[in-house]
Parts: structure tokens; C-alpha cells; sequence
């Protein structure tokens, strides 16, 4: 397994990388976990540059964010929340999770968008009520580049750092990719499974 996700990132090269990352922001359940500390190993062989590497996989995130928070630009609330109830499931999107990031953003305002790059929950989903609220352009780049550099640079040195590691006990390492990505399979059929409609969430309130 770690053979197959090494070779197959070898042969996307930087640009497959771009293209993961940016649809990790997108459509779950693609971890970035997996993808960067399979680029960091890549790294400790000298087969990848780690700042080329850090760089597009940072911009791939970016390019990711900024899909949902051009729909937030385009769309109305009330369109997101129709959105939502026709194509939310598969995209594991529920209306609650986007009115806590909204309740979110309008508590602490932009620099929110900084600080949950760090969460797995609404590092993505903020992106929206940012551009619900038409928050400046320039800024959210600014502030999701450089929250997803250091989330992503430390993944990539958890790579490189553990390499030697994934070489001497590769079978291990190759169980171990394989459980986290069955981890975000089962996840995602989880939050299919248990998905709710919008209704159902304001019977909560």
C-alpha cells in the first residue's frame, strides 16, 4: 500500500499534488494527512524539493477554498441552504455545520479564517459564510495561504522525519496508510448515513 501511494504521487509529480490537495478541499473523503506525509517521504528520498512541494501543495489548498468561497460570493443563503438539502449528503455538508462556521466568522470575523485551518471540521467550511459576507478577496487568500502553509508544512515534515521509519518497517507503514484512508471511508459513509436536512436541524432549535 505504501508502495502504491509513493509511486502513484512519484508519477503525478507536483502538479497530482496540486490536484489532491485542491480536491481534498472539495469532495471528502480524500485525506490530506495521507497525501502530504506520502510527499514527505518523496522528500527524504530526494525524489521531491520540499519547499516546491510545500508551496503547491499550499497553493492546491487555496485553489480548493476558494471554489466555496466563490459559491458564497455567488450564492444567497437561502440558495446554500437549497444547495444543501439537494446535494449536502454526498458531500457530507450539513446546514448545521455551515450555520456554526457563519456563527463563527461572525463572532471573530476574518481572522477566523486563519485559525480553523488547524480544524478538520470547519477548515474548509468557513470559506463559505467568508464569501457570503464578501469578505476582501486578497484577505482570505492571505489568511487561508498562510494557515494552510503551517498546517501543511508540518505534515510534510512528519513525512520526511519519518521516513527512515516507513522504509525499515514498510508493511507496518503500508497497514497503517490503509487504516487511516479505510478511517476516512467509514467516516464519510458514516456522515451519509446520519446526514440530516436542514428541517431536522431547525426542529433542534
Amino acid at each position: 500500500m505504501t508502495g502504491f501511494l509513493l509511486d502513484l504521487l512519484n508519477r503525478g509529480g507536483y502538479l497530482g499534488i496540486f490536484l489532491l490537495m485542491a480536491a481534498e478541499n472539495v469532495f471528502p473523503p480524500i485525506p490530506s494527512e495521507v497525501i502530504m506525509g506520502g510527499a514527505g517521504v518523496l522528500v527524504a528520498r530526494g525524489e521531491m524539493d520540499f519547499w516546491l512541494v510545500w508551496i503547491i501543495a499550499t497553493a492546491g489548498t487555496l485553489a480548493g477554498n476558494l471554489f466555496w468561497f466563490w459559491i458564497g460570493v455567488r450564492w444567497s443563503e437561502a440558495r446554500l441552504k437549497r444547495a444543501i438539502g439537494r446535494w449536502g449528503r454526498w458531500l457530507t455538508f450539513e446546514w448545521d455545520d455551515f450555520t456554526r462556521a457563519r456563527n463563527f466568522f461572525r463572532k471573530y470575523g476574518d481572522g477566523i479564517v486563519f485559525a480553523v485551518r488547524f480544524s478538520p471540521v470547519l477548515r474548509t467550511i468557513v470559506s463559505l459564510p467568508a464569501g457570503l459576507a464578501h469578505m476582501k478577496l486578497w484577505r482570505f487568500c492571505l489568511f487561508t495561504f498562510l494557515g494552510s502553509a503551517i498546517w501543511n508544512g508540518v505534515l510534510l515534515f512528519g513525512g520526511r522525519a519519518l521516513a527512515p521509519l516507513v522504509e525499515r518497517f514498510e508493511e507496518v507503514a503500508g497497514w497503517s496508510v490503509l487504516a487511516l484512508v479505510l478511517v476516512g471511508v467509514v467516516f464519510y459513509i458514516y456522515r451519509v448515513a446520519t446526514w440530516k436536512p436542514a428541517s431536522a436541524h431547525e426542529a433542534e432549535d
